[in-house]
């Protein structure tokens, strides 16, 4: 493959300087040449001697080991990794990542980036419960090269050689020696490139992989720099979420756009010892300001389980933390605010928000200096597609979190997803958006890519138009989730492929899911889902501590309270153990994989 010298080996300049990625009219503008790589080469060039990322290595010590690698140190890593997938491969070819969370896999990621090739961050095969969707995603992005660690090889080789067609070459990422890296040939990258494939979670349907160029990933981490206001350069993430996810890779992309560092550690540290988290944001928090990001189930769970021992030093009064499941729970902002409250956490802290892996990530949040709100809202109506606002006692109001206003240079409008026509502000619709941190497109999807990437409105609003400023001709991204704008704030109200239809009525499956929560103390919150098959069916996880306990009165509670507050009934109510309702490789819980189990009869049910 011919390596060629380009705009990326120019003389690196200073660290990324926040103010030269907006245009005279305010609006997001990356320098030219601007990618991935080009933030890298900045920072290993004026501070390499600081540390880019540490990983707490739970596995051998219960406290955590620190792994660090410098900028200069990673900057060996990637091209030694990058000369050996360079032996391998050709310019936009696919290296795919199956390793453990770990340096090795940021270093393989940024490897696979750096020599031109189309990164695919995945997972190794030992996550349980998720080796369809890993078989998906190979076989559509036909990797030429698979990365992994000495560890997961084995497993890693077992899995490629049970499948069929041809087999990629594995390459060891921990065994490459650093003297590799004098055999890296530069490569000339386009912040227009193809940076990564980013897979998504399938939760409401197979997995498929999304476009993401260097010039969306740039914007994306820019717009969420603005939105909550991480303009200090002695900013530190800390995040558990996995590499493969679009929120844990924008942990690692953090440190290349303004020279921090982050801290990470393994989804199932977290889980095991959720308190982990909590004492690395902490620490973190006594040298500079700290952002974090989770999904709803981790702050449910760490209210939980997470709390510090009496007497315990935790601090979290300089962390920022971003939650951003579709939609926000404001039970786990509440349930977390009130058990860290008395350890430092401000009430401007969380911050719910909105996004998507077809706009690389972040869509919508909340102002620095705000606080999370909820509003009430009739179910009725809303399910007809109005926003009424109702009080909070009121039968049948439905409880929506406010995600805030759009990312700056970016557009969101409402839009009927029948007509394509665009909706006033106070109606339910498809959320579109528009921007340069969308995506490309599916990959190897043309058709897909056309109907979801390329949408055309047919109308625009003559008067308050969220889509002014963009030209007419220009297209946008089908979101397929509902939402609405109530004065000024973006609201999630659920995606269109989980809208339920009963009796002639539409529900949202988070509503019931939620009365159900809180029906009985047997019902594990945060672990509920409901789904019509075609009567609704209501599974749900029993709280921790309550194995022994007779589920009955709890399915008669649960029973009562969806009709009293919905007027539906549920036509079957199951009751499982902690950790029997299927996830998604993010973590979330998968109300589609949850009701082919049901119908199919492998779900497994203890209590009825």
């Amino acid at each position: 493959m011919e390596r060629a010298r380009g705009r990326d080996f120019e003389p690196p300049q200073g660290l990324l300087d926040i103010a030269d990625c907006v245009d005279a009219h305010g609006r997001v503008s990356l320098p030219p040449g601007t990618t991935l790589i080009s933030l890298i080469d900045r920072n290993i060039a004026n501070i390499g001697d600081t540390i880019a990322y540490r990983y707490l290595d739970f596995s051998r010590e219960p406290d955590g080991h620190a792994v660090e690698l410098t900028w200069s140190q990673l900057d060996h890593r990637v091209r030694a990794i990058g000369s050996r997938i360079q032996k391998a491969t050709g310019a936009g070819e696919r290296v795919a990542i199956l390793a453990p969370q770990g340096l090795d896999y940021v270093a393989g990621f940024y490897a696979a980036v750096k020599s031109g090739t189309i990164a695919v961050p995945l997972f190794a095969p030992e996550l349980p419960g998720h080796a369809e969707r890993l078989e998906i995603a190979l076989a559509d992005a036909r990797p030429t090269v698979v990365l992994t660690t000495a560890a997961a090889a084995r497993a890693v080789t077992g899995f490629l050689d049970r499948r069929p067609g041809v087999t990629p070459e594995v390459v060891v990422i921990d065994e490459i020696p650093d003297a590799a890296a004098d055999a890296f040939v530069p490569v000339d990258i386009s912040e227009d490139d193809v940076s990564h494939l980013q897979y998504t979670s399938g939760s409401t349907r197979a997995p498929v992989g999304i476009e993401i160029t260097h010039r969306a990933v740039g914007t994306n981490l820019v717009q969420m720099i603005f939105a909550i206001d991480l303009m200090n350069r002695n900013t530190h993430g800390v995040s558990w979420l996995p590499l493969y996810h679009d929120m844990g890779l924008s942990m690692i992309g953090f440190p290349a756009t303004y020279g921090g560092h982050s801290t990470l550690m393994s989804p199932t540290a977290f889980v095991r010892r959720p308190q982990r988290w909590i004492r690395a944001l902490s620490d973190e928090g006594r040298v500079g300001r700290v952002v974090t990001a989770a999904p709803n189930f981790a702050y449910e769970w760490t209210a939980q389980r997470g709390r510090p021992q009496p007497g315990e030093d935790v601090d979290l009064s300089n962390v920022v933390m971003i939650i951003g499941s579709e939609p926000v729970s404001m039970a786990a902002i509440d349930a977390f605010t009130e058990a860290f409250a008395p350890h430092g956490l401000r009430r401007t802290a969380i911050k719910p928000s909105y996004g998507i892996a077809e706009a690389t990530l972040m869509v919508a949040t909340i102002a620095p200096d705000a606080e999370p709100s909820v509003s009430y809202f009739d179910g009725e109506c809303l399910a007809a597609g109005q926003a009424v606002r109702v009080h909070a006692d009121v039968q049948g109001a439905v409880a929506q979190v406010s995600c805030g206003q759009p990312a700056r240079s970016l557009w969101a409008a409402i839009v009927d997803p029948e007509t394509c026509e665009e909706l006033p502000d106070g109606s339910v619709g498809e959320i579109w958006l528009h921007g340069t941190n969308v995506g490309r497109g599916y990959w190897g999807r043309p058709e897909e890519t056309a109907e979801i990437f390329g949408a055309r409105m047919a109308s625009r609003l003559q008067t308050g138009s969220r889509a002014e400023g963009v030209p007419a001709d220009r297209t946008w991204l089908r979101s397929t989730d509902l939402g609405m704008f109530v004065d000024g704030d973006l609201y999630v109200t659920g995606r269109i492929a989980d809208r339920m239809s009963i009796n002639g009525r539409n529900f949202y499956p988070q509503e019931i899911e939620a009365t159900a929560a809180d029906a009985s103390a047997l019902v594990r919150r945060g672990y509920v889902t409901a789904f019509t098959a075609p009567d609704l069916v209501i599974v749900a996880e029993r709280a921790p501590g309550t194995s022994r306990s007779d589920p009955q009165p709890a399915i008669e509670a649960v029973r009562a309270a969806v009709s009293q507050r919905h007027g539906v009934t549920a036509a079957d109510v199951v009751l499982l153990p902690a950790g029997a309702i299927p996830r998604t490789t993010s973590g979330k819980l998968a109300r589609r994989a949850c009701r082919t189990e049901y119908l199919n009869g492998s779900l497994k049910r203890h209590q009825r």
